[in-house]
């Protein structure tokens, strides 16, 4: 089994879904010395989130815990853009009290332009996820606060949409 943190749209049980099949949802943890940013500059040209290190113990980025099978690896790989992009990175994530070892993706510098901004289908992913699992308050207004632009294919935008109407969220 393979423990994932989800920081960005895959916070979404929804949008996780229809990547890849879920074991267990773990939890809520806590990633310290990196903050939100939404910079990595992705295929279509918007910007994604990326869990930045900054070093300073006192940033955290607030996410998901999943554990998917080993067998799921390379179809989350895809997902998420391993080698373009993104690089898979081992960290201790820390959730209800106990430190859990997970794996998460991260931006590699060639792909970051801060000057980029998230399609707001894309931020209602990390939105609807933040929002699912509970994420404090504070956190999830950060979110919100982000702007976001609409995405010039709305065949793409209607598609990612409708995975949210196609499965049913977590609500507890």
């Amino acid at each position: 089994m393979l423990n994932y943190f989800a920081y960005g749209s895959n916070m979404s049980v929804s949008r996780l879904s229809a990547r890849v099949q879920i074991t267990r949802l773990l939890g809520v943890g806590t990633l310290s010395r990196h903050v939100l940013r939404w910079h990595k500059r992705s295929k279509d040209r918007s910007a994604k989130c990326d869990a930045f290190f900054t070093g300073n113990p006192e940033n955290r980025v607030f996410g998901v815990l999943y554990q998917i099978d080993d067998s799921q690896k390379s179809r989350l790989d895809r997902a998420e853009g391993l080698g373009h992009g993104y690089l898979v990175k081992a960290e201790r994530i820390e959730s209800n009290n106990e430190i859990v070892h997970a794996v998460l993706y991260v931006a590699t510098p060639e792909f970051i332009d801060e000057s980029l901004k998230p399609y707001d289908w894309y931020k209602d992913h990390v939105l609807l996820g933040a929002r699912e699992h509970g994420l404090p308050n504070h956190y999830v207004k950060r979110i919100e606060a982000v702007h976001a632009i609409p995405d010039p294919d709305a065949e793409r935008a209607d598609r990612e949409r409708s995975i949210h109407a196609a499965r049913p969220r977590r609500t507890e």
